[in-house]
């Protein structure tokens, strides 16, 4: 969860009255917040840094955390955010070009006017900014903020997509003007900005926006141009944000206006910014959207273990920055604000209503369940547990492999068309060794072994774990269109191949499992039945069957498999689907 650092006495002023170090940490914790550490700066002072829900973009400033304790505590109620027309509806607009479809397709923007920064509210400003950034803009991939002198630069606004070589422009603190391409690569040294450069830095185009004449006032998502900086002694703020979801820049754009407006000289507004995109869509931003949500105040009794009426409920829920009214006996309307994009269902509401309540008071509220249950292992823990004490017994050393490899470890190494295979791939790799989830624990156990060839042979190992695949039903995923399955795999690594090894484990398994050996293939019991796999020697290999239901594979590992994992003696491999032999066999405590 993010932190953030607030100094104390600028905390406690904002709020309007003081408290030590013991009182304000059990005021967070009533608010379900809470101070990670106090920390005794000597340029700073006293700082407080207070872990921050991830959803609560709300409390990512001084400015959120101030008011919204305020509101708790009874010493003002939420303000009312507006939209005002803008003051010359003809300038103060974006226009989207066709092109920007290729890198970042939408964007947001509206006007703070007449703000007054101090150095205070300016650090905050883009403190906050920053926050977002490595919050719910994922590091800028999602949404990337500009904020400008809106007195320096001239709209209306083009938000264009141009090839890096003809882009050209001074970037943010800097005196000198450069062009795209060599910019990005200078900032790959940068501490800061070096990590963002991968998300465009390959694109045939890159995004800008300028302003009537031409003036560069963005690069997004990697750096503002030093013509339309900010300054204390900036009044009219125009801000932009860039995105490939539009959501989460309309969430991020209505979070900077109410965390700020409050500094305009009429508080708590912001002027409108039309968007124009090429297909004749026009959008006013920000929304500052507030959302009705219908709540029955049975089901937060429930949730939470109390019972209050609707009306105590109401008073409770507005401490949280939610207007209620009781539209019933067991019914609240629930205004959601603009500031509370974390609320999305009545069970948000009876979070809110929970903590209001008071965490601390809802014991005493609470009853035993009339009904008693008794807990017990999962099974398929426990048939775990069970095969790594086997596997142990048969002299068998047990590793734990990454769940994320390669694609090149499933796919090339193990001659494997991963095209063909139910592989789940991760969206934004840090790395090429955590490309995918693995399909197979074989791959992770080979790079195992590769690692301890100096350690005299035979090399046994095991692994008991889950692997992931693509699946669409619904039900099995739960929604995620993916789903875990446990399996095992084991491998001889020796001089010789010695398939009869993990063979002779295979009957132990079984045996373990009360399956019996059937030579004739009938229904009940397991055999093994010949088959070609492509990371196994042809006429080597082999499919376990139980219960007439293939449920994995046993065979000699094919030798290209074993040369590009920089191995040097043969291996033979079993590898079942632990979960489906549990599903099909008689398997107890």
């Amino acid at each position: 969860m993010p932190t953030v650092s607030v100094n104390r006495e600028a905390l406690f002023k904002a709020i309007g009255q003081e408290y030590n170090d013991e009182e304000f940490d059990e005021l967070c914790f009533k608010f379900g917040l809470e101070i990670d550490d106090i920390v005794d700066d000597p340029d700073k002072g006293m700082t407080y840094k207070i872990e921050i829900g991830a959803n609560r973009y709300d409390l990512l400033c001084i400015e959120g955390i101030a008011r919204t304790l305020r509101v708790f505590l009874g010493l003002e109620t939420l303000p009312k955010f507006q939209v005002l027309p803008a003051k010359d509806p003809s300038q103060y607009k974006l226009i989207v070009k066709p092109a920007v479809a290729q890198v970042r397709p939408y964007i947001v923007g509206a006007v703070l006017r007449n703000i007054k920064f101090t150095q205070a509210i300016y650090d905050s400003f883009i403190d906050l900014q920053d926050k977002l950034h490595h919050n719910i803009a994922r590091k800028r991939t999602l949404v990337a903020i500009g904020t400008h002198d809106l007195d320096t630069i001239t709209g209306p606004f083009i938000y264009d997509a141009q090839p890096p070589k003809e882009i050209s422009f001074v970037p943010l603190n800097q005196t000198e003007v450069f062009r795209s391409d060599v910019l990005l690569e200078k900032y790959t040294q940068d501490l800061h900005l070096r990590e963002f450069v991968p998300i465009i830095k390959d694109k045939p185009v890159y995004p800008v926006i300028l302003d009537q004449k031409g003036v560069v006032l963005s690069l997004p998502p990697i750096i503002n141009g030093n013509h339309s900086k900010i300054t204390l002694n900036t009044r009219n703020v125009f801000i932009e944000c860039t995105a490939t979801d539009r959501h989460k820049a309309q969430i991020v754009l209505d979070t900077l206006i109410c965390m700020f407006s409050g500094y305009c000289d009429k508080p708590f507004t912001a002027e409108a910014v039309l968007v124009e995109y090429p297909d004749g869509e026009k959008i006013q931003y920000p929304t500052l959207q507030y959302r009705q949500q219908e709540t029955s105040v049975a089901y937060c009794n429930v949730l939470t273990g109390v019972e209050e009426n609707a009306e105590d409920m109401a008073k409770l829920l507005q401490s949280m920055s939610l207007s209620a009214k009781p539209t019933g006996p067991d019914t609240l309307m629930v205004e959601i604000p603009p500031t509370r994009y974390d609320v999305l269902h009545a069970c948000d509401v009876a979070e809110d209503f929970a903590i209001a309540y008071g965490y601390d008071r809802l014991r005493e509220d609470m009853q035993l369940p009339s009904t008693s249950t008794i807990g017990q292992e999962f099974e398929l823990n426990y048939l775990s547990d069970k095969m790594r004490l086997l596997l142990s017994q048969n002299n068998y050393i047990e590793v734990a492999t990454f769940s994320l490899c390669s694609k090149s470890d499933m796919g090339e190494k193990m001659k494997i068309n991963l095209d063909k295979e139910p592989l789940v791939k991760i969206g934004n790799p840090k790395t090429m060794d955590f490309e995918a989830l693995r399909i197979s624990l074989l791959p992770g156990i080979l790079k195992t072994v590769a690692a301890n060839k100096h350690v005299s042979l035979p090399l046994r190992m095991f692994e008991v774990a889950d692997v992931v695949v693509k699946d669409s039903c619904p039900v099995a995923t739960r929604g995620t269109g993916a789903r875990n399955k446990r399996h095992l795999c084991a491998i001889n690594y020796n001089v010789k191949a010695g398939m009869e090894v993990v063979q002779g484990l295979l009957d132990n398994i079984m045996v373990a499992l009360k399956v019996p050996f059937t030579e004739d293939g009938s229904s009940k019991g397991y055999y093994l039945e010949g088959k070609d796999y492509p990371s196994f020697f042809p006429g080597f290999s082999a499919t376990v069957v139980v219960n007439g239901s293939p449920v994995g594979c046993l065979g000699l590992i094919h030798p290209e498999v074993v040369t590009s994992f920089n191995l040097n003696n043969p291996a033979s491999v079993l590898e079942i689907d632990l979960q489906k032999v549990m599903e099909i066999t008689d398997f107890g405590h």
